[in-house]
């Protein structure tokens, strides 16, 4: 689909084209998402450009990301998409940036570029060259990572809660209640997989910046300080991204531990029943022979006698444990 924002008085506006008219000249904005192989031929025709296929848009090379080519900038962006569902994925978009227009081809629909084409319609005056359309969009998608932070901040800080019982009603009960590790591993896991694609990210926005702010194309003053001012917020991010990387680690880390207690509580428990156990059973097997002459055998309290032996053998072994603390 191939959708064409026009520079209008009014400003910014979507032109409701024709799929066989031209392009006009005021557009300022053509954004290709899943285009089709005519609308691609179409936009390199009319601006003279080489759209990427979608092959070379997921190529990891920087030289094959970023370049500059007959006076346009070939930029491609990896972006985090679908996060309201538990399948997050990266995805790429590539801006070509030349003179007074801006591409963008796409094959994910992001939530920013969907805010930002909002914002447009709202603010149409603040998005009024390419240079700043240019701008915009990298803002929301970096608006978008920031709140991706955010929300696995406030994931580990749950999952530390519950790891390390910080709980009013735990501390209460003095007793660390059962707890699901399965689902908090999950958790644990979906966040870890969820900040490891917002640093990809940032990191492909980092050297998209850089690059920008290098090139040779003539950009105005306004657009190129908003450019500069987000290349210092994503490296500020990818500082704190990493940090919630490393509290991940230690957090998984500390669940695996729990994990490993609980475990050690279970086999524990299961040891001093059997310790428990033992002295009777050899105690019962002993008056249960089927010998002629047996000790107690003949006198009315052998039983009572073996059911007292057979208690404290297994009372006494109880409080030493308690005594020393093993239980």
């Amino acid at each position: 689909m191939l959708s064409v924002y026009c520079q209008v008085p009014a400003g910014l506006k979507l032109l409701q084209r024709n799929p066989d008219a031209p392009i006009p000249e005021e557009a300022v904005w053509l954004d290709l998402l899943e285009p089709t192989p005519e609308e691609e031929r179409l936009v390199e025709q009319r601006l003279g450009l080489d759209i990427p296929t979608r092959e070379e848009m997921r190529e990891i090379e920087s030289s094959a990301r970023l370049y500059e080519e007959a006076g346009a900038l070939y930029l491609t962006a990896t972006v985090v998409t679908r996060l309201d569902t538990q399948l997050p994925e990266n995805g790429q978009i590539t801006f070509i940036l030349r003179g007074s227009r801006l591409v963008t081809n796409r094959y994910v629909d992001p939530l920013p570029l969907r805010r930002f084409v909002a914002h447009t319609e709202r603010h149409p005056q603040a998005n009024a060259t390419s240079q700043a359309v240019l701008a915009g969009i990298l803002e929301f998608i970096i608006e978008r990572i920031a709140d991706v932070i955010e929300r696995v901040s406030a994931d580990i800080d749950t999952a530390s809660a519950e790891i390390f019982n910080r709980g009013v009603e735990r501390e209460k009960n003095r007793r660390r209640r059962t707890q699901d590790f399965r689902k908090l591993l999950e958790h644990i896991g979906q966040s870890g997989d969820l900040i490891a694609k917002a640093r990809e990210s940032l990191a492909s926005l980092a050297r998209l910046l850089a690059f920008v702010q290098q090139a040779t194309v003539n950009m105005p003053a306004e657009p190129r300080e908003r450019l500069s001012t987000l290349s210092k917020d994503v490296v500020a991010m990818s500082d704190h991204a990493g940090f919630l990387g490393t509290n991940l680690t230690f957090i998984l880390d500390a669940t695996l531990g729990m994990i490993n207690i609980d475990q050690n509580n279970i086999l524990k428990i299961f040891s001093v029943v059997t310790v428990l156990l033992l002295p009777p059973s050899v105690i019962g097997a002993l008056f249960g022979m089927n010998f002629t002459h047996i000790p107690a055998l003949q006198h009315p309290w052998g039983f009572w006698g073996a059911l007292a032996a057979m208690v404290a053998s297994s009372a006494l072994p109880f409080l030493w444990f308690r005594r020393r603390g093993w239980l």
